[in-house]
């Protein structure tokens, strides 16, 4: 019979935005690292490039794949902690050998890949901002050129390298990511020297870890929708990824949206699996180890190998 009483909120919608501004003026250091990652080789993927007048909301298409428990656990928990790193380290490093490979056997070449990352947004700046208890959408949106050196994943030398060069590359994105849309959009000056460069053609958005409930609260299904239906596409492909943790443990799902007539549903379909079997070969052959951002002493990633292999062998 209260009156509930919330907690004063610390920052503002209003705030956190004003306070962006100020910080992309901070950021312009950032510059040359986002230069040098979107400056670089960006094969098309798809029959043609997106048209904004022909690839609209209304032609996207969707596949929802689910990887299940056997195969899920040890990219969240086993493969991560012997690379010392992160699952979405694991997922990226198994998308950037899935998509290498698929578009070798489609007449490209090249194993780099250019995609955009979609983030929670609530990162720190100077300030003392906090948003713990502020209700908003901050994503972030920022583009890594990831590089497994390799398009293939049957060997153990081949995945271990793969997945730690993915790893060191995804620590060398500049501030988890928010300084690109500060210095893209709200500082014209940088946003002038990024509007023509390339454009990442593939999204990958990883939504976390959830338990599947019962009853009348839920998580609301990885569904694309509230767009206008003629608004244009802004990717080629979009990957939205979720684990669901259900009683028989935890399930990958993946659902991937793309503009019908940039693909088709065969080669999207195709695309996802390979993905899928990329992880498997990452689980069952990666051995593990130390990179460069895991130590305080400055050695690079043949050095630290000599040692562990030294070690191993003592």
């Amino acid at each position: 019979g209260e009156v509930p009483e919330l907690a004063p909120v610390p920052t503002s919608f209003r705030t956190w935005a004003r306070a962006l501004r100020t910080e992309a003026r901070n950021r312009t250091d950032e510059l040359d690292d986002w230069i040098d990652i979107l400056d670089g080789p960006n094969p098309r993927i798809g029959h043609r490039p997106l048209d904004p007048d022909k690839d609209t909301v209304a032609t996207v298409r969707t596949l929802r794949l689910t990887l299940p428990p056997e195969r899920t656990e040890p990219l969240l928990t086993t493969v991560p902690a012997a690379f010392h790193g992160r699952s979405l380290d694991v997922l990226l490093t198994g998308l950037t050998l899935a998509v290498a490979h698929w578009r070798r056997k489609h007449g490209g070449r090249g194993t780099s890949v250019l995609l955009d990352l979609e983030g929670h947004g609530r990162e720190e700046i100077d300030g003392g901002y906090d948003l713990s208890r502020t209700v908003g959408w901050f994503t972030t949106m920022y583009p890594v050129r990831l590089d497994a050196g390799a398009t293939s994943w049957t060997d153990e030398r081949t995945v271990t390298q793969a997945i730690k060069r993915v790893k060191e590359q995804l620590r060398a994105v500049p501030g988890n990511g928010l300084g690109y849309g500060l210095l893209r959009h709200l500082d014209p000056e940088t946003a002038a020297e990024l509007a023509d460069l390339p454009r990442p053609q593939i999204v990958f958005n990883h939504l976390g870890r959830v338990t599947a409930g019962e009853g009348d609260w839920n998580v609301v299904p990885a569904e694309p929708g509230g767009h206008d239906p003629e608004m244009a596409a802004a990717h080629v492909i979009e990957i939205n990824t979720t684990v669901h943790d259900r009683p028989d443990g935890p399930h990958l799902e993946a659902v991937w949206s793309w503009p019908d007539g940039v693909l088709t549903e065969a080669e999207a379909e195709e695309l996802a699996e390979t993905w899928f079997d990329a992880l498997g070969g990452l689980a069952a052959h990666g051995a593990g180890g130390h990179t460069p951002s895991d130590l305080l002493v400055e050695l690079d990633q043949d050095e630290i190998d000599r040692i562990q292999a030294a070690w191993e062998r003592r």
